[in-house]
């Protein structure tokens, strides 16, 4: 009976909608995180009666056929790049982009990553780094004696040392564009890395057309709305509940037709 194993691939499609849904709420908080959405497709279709041939002899023409589904399955876990709240924070290496683009970060390999996460902070050498170290891209080193670091919306970075009345500009932010954001490889700690499905990235100067704004003092919320993943689990709920009915259903109708036989 193909109802068992319909059933079956549409209580694995839920379960895994359930996995994606609880790392939206488990992540509400995260800085720059992303939400995820489970996507589906239907499953090949078995032919039980084939459109468009004649029906007997030559005579007339078939309009409708007799398609059954064989179930569901995956067909991707798409990351939703749109714009999360700003959190004011006062901190003056906290950064929030405003619109499309990403913070660029460079590994403990030397590669280049990608980031809306902007809680930097400073190493031992004055460098402007991730919370996890990773040098920021162009690399920015703030002198030391440093009284005030200001930060333009176009990623100009100007300090004042000491009591210097005017301040000196000491290094331009860039920021990365892609074609495809939904392309982008999820590696966790709220990274990212390019992929032939991104298409390579596209480096700008901040708050030019098509480039985000910087907001230094900011942060970029989680876009994670709690009502809607809330909303999006019963419905889950309610569709794993009507797929293990199915496999209940038909097993009772097994086994009234084993019985008969018998």
């Amino acid at each position: 009976m193909k109802a068992l194993a319909i059933a079956a691939t549409g209580m694995n499609a839920q379960q895994l909608n359930l996995e994606v849904i609880a790392n939206n709420i488990a992540n509400i908080n995260t800085t720059g995180f992303k939400r995820a959405r489970a996507e589906f497709s239907d499953l090949l279709y078995q032919v039980e009666k084939a459109q468009g041939v004649p029906s007997r002899a030559n005579q007339s023409i078939v309009p409708e056929g007799a398609h059954v589904g064989l179930g569901v399955q995956t067909m991707a876990i798409r990351n939703v790049h749109v714009q999360g709240s700003l959190v004011s924070t006062g901190n003056k290496l906290d950064l929030a982009l405003v619109g499309r683009g990403w913070l660029q970060v460079q590994s403990a390999e030397g590669d280049t990553l990608y980031t809306r996460a902007g809680a930097l902070n400073t190493n031992a050498d004055g460098d402007v780094v991730t919370a996890d170290g990773y040098l920021l891209e162009p690399q920015i080193t703030i002198p030391q004696g440093t009284s005030e670091i200001v930060i333009s919306k176009s990623g100009q970075v100007f300090v004042r040392v000491g009591d210097d009345p005017d301040l000196q500009e000491i290094g331009q932010m860039t920021i990365a564009n892609f074609v495809n954001e939904a392309g982008l490889e999820p590696l966790g700690d709220s990274l990212f890395r390019e992929t032939e499905a991104s298409g390579p990235s596209i480096v700008g100067v901040p708050d030019d057309p098509g480039f985000a704004a910087i907001q230094q003092g900011y942060l970029e919320a989680s876009n994670v709305d709690a009502v809607k993943e809330i909303t999006d689990l019963i419905s889950a709920q309610r569709a794993y509940e009507m797929n293990s009915k199915i496999i209940q259903a038909a097993d009772d109708m097994a086994s009234v037709i084993s019985r008969n036989l018998g």
